[in-house]
C-alpha cells in the first residue's frame, strides 16, 4: 500500500467499524495495562526546562511526523522539555495513547477529529467545527488553537482546464460537470464528500469516475496532466499542486469540511507555557508551509522530519537560540 494511500485511510476514513472500535478504546478507562507505545522509543533531543517533560506523538505518515517535530522543537526552544514518538499509527491508536498518557500531544485535523468523536456531527465550516470540537472530546483531552494550515481533499484541475471552462470554484465546475471525468479513489463514489456530496451540494454529476488507488499521488497526477481525467481529488498540502501550476477549485458550500491542523493534548501535564508555545506555532503555520515541508521531506531533498522542522522554526523565529 502506497504511503499516500495509508495517509488517506489514517486521516480520512473515519466511518464504520474502525471508528466504533477506536472511539470505544479512546473512551475506555486510563488505568488499563495495555499500552500501544510501551516498546516505542522516544526520539528528538530535549532541552532542560520548566514543567514536566512532554512527549509529542505522530500518526504514521510524513506530514504528521513533521508537525510533531515542529511542536517538539518549538517547545524545547521555549524551555519546555519535549521529545517525539513518531509513527504511532492511526487515529484509533494515537487518541488512546494521548488518553492514557503514553504521549501528551499529537497534531490532528479539526474536521475529522470532530467526526471521530461525534460521528453525527454536521458542522462543516472552520468556525463551527472550532466551536463544537472542545465540547465533544473525551474527558481529559483538549485542543489548542487551530492553525490556518489545512490538509483536506480538494477538486483540482490544470490551468488549461480552468481557462477552457472558466473554472474558479466547484460551482463553476457544476455547470460543465457532465463533460468532466474525475480521478479519485474508488471510495469517492460513496463517501459523503465524494460523488454524493457533489451531487447534493452542487448538482454536479460527472461524466465518469476514474478510480485510482494512490491517494492523489503520481498516478493521479499523470492522468490529470495528460487529460485522461479533467478533475482530480488531491490533498491540499501536496507539493504537486504548486509544482505543476494546478488550480484548487474553491468550495463555497463546504463539501469538503474544514481540516485545520491543531494540537490535541492530554490536559494533565500541559502548562500555560506549553500552551502558549504551541498556540504561537499555530498562529504562523500555513497550508503553504505544509506544502514546502512535505516537499523537503518527501521530495528530492529527502530531509528527515526533524531537520525540516528545525529549518522552518528558524525561518519563523521560533527556533532555539
Amino acid at each position: 500500500m502506497k504511503e499516500s494511500r495509508q495517509r488517506g485511510l489514517g486521516r480520512r476514513a473515519f466511518g464504520g467499524l474502525a471508528v466504533g472500535v477506536g472511539l470505544a478504546m479512546a473512551l475506555s478507562a486510563c488505568g488499563g495495562s495495555s499500552n500501544p507505545l510501551s516498546s516505542a522509543p522516544a526520539s528528538s533531543g530535549a532541552a532542560s526546562g520548566s514543567g514536566s517533560a512532554l512527549v509529542i506523538g505522530s500518526a504514521d505518515f510524513p506530514e504528521s511526523q513533521i508537525l510533531a517535530e515542529v511542536y517538539a522543537g518549538a517547545l524545547n526552544a521555549a524551555g519546555v522539555t519535549a521529545s517525539t514518538k513518531p509513527n504511532i499509527g492511526s487515529r484509533e491508536v494515537y487518541i488512546k495513547a494521548v488518553q492514557d498518557g503514553s504521549v501528551d500531544v499529537v497534531p490532528d485535523y479539526s474536521g475529522n477529529l470532530l467526526l471521530y468523536v461525534n460521528k453525527d456531527a454536521t458542522e462543516v465550516s472552520a468556525e463551527d467545527i472550532a466551536k463544537a470540537l472542545p465540547t465533544k472530546l473525551p474527558q481529559g483531552l483538549a485542543v489548542l488553537e487551530a492553525s490556518k494550515a489545512e490538509d483536506k481533499d480538494a477538486m483540482v484541475v490544470t490551468k488549461a482546464t480552468a481557462e477552457k471552462y472558466q473554472l474558479k470554484s466547484i460551482e463553476d465546475m457544476a455547470k460543465v460537470c457532465s463533460d468532466l471525468v474525475i480521478g479519485a479513489p474508488a471510495t469517492f463514489a460513496e463517501r459523503a464528500y465524494g460523488l454524493p456530496g457533489l451531487a447534493k451540494n452542487y448538482n454536479c454529476v460527472p461524466k465518469k469516475l476514474e478510480p485510482f488507488s494512490d491517494g492523489g499521488g503520481a498516478v493521479t497526477l499523470k492522468a490529470l496532466l495528460s487529460d485522461q481525467v479533467q478533475v482530480a481529488d488531491i490533498y491540499t498540502t501536496t507539493p504537486s499542486i504548486p509544482d505543476n501550476d494546478l488550480v484548487v477549485l474553491e468550495d463555497p458550500k463546504n463539501n469538503f469540511i474544514a481540516q485545520q491542523v491543531l494540537p490535541l493534548y492530554n490536559s494533565a501535564k500541559m502548562t500555560d507555557k506549553a500552551k502558549e508555545t504551541l498556540n504561537a506555532v499555530s498562529k504562523v503555520l500555513t497550508t503553504e508551509d505544509l506544502i514546502n515541508l512535505n516537499r523537503a521531506v518527501s521530495g528530492s531533498q529527502k530531509q528527515n522530519p526533524k531537520d525540516a522542522a528545525e529549518a522552518w522554526l528558524k525561518e519563523k523565529g521560533l527556533a532555539q537560540q
